[in-house]
């Protein structure tokens, strides 16, 4: 038996019941060889749309399509056994109706094996929360800084830093945590509002950019393992990966261009009788 057929993964009850009991480590992943060496260290794989940006090399997330999503998530959930994956749904692919929601989280779950999709909401979007819940769908709720709101909000900015501000965030925690989300992102928000959020709401908060006093962390895995020259500031760089893959190519093109790659060990001969 395999051992993907072997594994249990994490579920949407058991990430709701860690909520005051142990900090939820989640990472985002885009592919299989990336899921499988991050799945056994966490509790939670986002397949973010951040993957435009980070994979795909377009300014922000507003590009990504569904097709883009699924296919990345196929690939994730291929790529793992263990932790929670949950995909989620592009600028466009939910905002016109509960009807379009409902069938863009069919899509995904149908079509990449995931467990959950996650959008990004506000009280504006509570009630499709709500919709989707009620038709089988777990949702993760995603307040504060909205990357596809990007061109509303002039930038990527942080939120929860003037009293409207801060009182529009917890307003839209609130009514997602209503709605039946079963966690919610809490991304560059001010870190106190982060933690009266945290103690408002009855499931789990995973904060990116907020504070440590969230039930749980989420950093996109490039960014911590340093890929690019630039990261913002709520990022902890544990490795140096995009120097790592610099050198080795640079080791590699002096190899290639002096000769000395391949050499006898990286070749085949003929073997005669063979």
């Amino acid at each position: 038996m395999s051992k993907h057929a072997e594994a249990r993964r994490v579920t949407v009850p058991e990430i709701r019941g860690l909520k005051g009991r142990q900090k939820i480590v989640c990472l985002t992943a885009y592919t299989a060889p990336v899921a499988a060496l991050l799945d056994e260290h966490v509790e939670l794989l986002l397949v973010g749309d951040s993957l435009g940006m980070v994979i795909h090399g377009l300014p922000t997330p507003t590009a990504v399509t569904l097709d883009m999503m699924i296919l990345h998530g196929q690939a994730v959930v291929r790529g793992s056994s263990h932790a929670l994956v949950v995909v989620d749904l592009p600028f466009g692919s939910f905002e016109a109706s509960h009807e379009q929601a409902f069938r863009s989280s069919v899509r995904v779950m149908q079509e990449t094996g995931c467990q959950a999709v996650k959008i990004e909401t506000g009280e504006a979007l509570a009630d499709t929360v709500a919709f989707l819940v009620q038709r089988g769908v777990p949702v993760m709720g995603h307040v504060g800084l909205r990357p596809q709101a990007v061109h509303i909000d002039g930038g990527f900015k942080a939120k929860g830093r003037n009293q409207d501000e801060r009182a529009r965030v917890m307003a839209e925690a609130k009514a997602v945590d209503a709605a039946g989300a079963f966690a919610i992102v809490l991304e560059g928000v001010a870190a106190d509002l982060a933690e009266e959020i945290t103690r408002a709401v009855r499931v789990p908060t995973i904060g990116i950019g907020a504070s440590p006093g969230c039930d749980g962390q989420i950093l996109v895995t490039d960014d911590m393992l340093g890929m690019f020259e630039r990261t913002p500031k709520f990022v902890r760089r544990y490795a140096d990966i995009g120097r790592s893959i610099a050198d080795a190519a640079t080791r590699y093109a002096a190899d290639v261009r002096g000769g000395t790659f391949p050499g006898d060990a990286e070749v085949y001969r003929f073997k005669p009788g063979g």
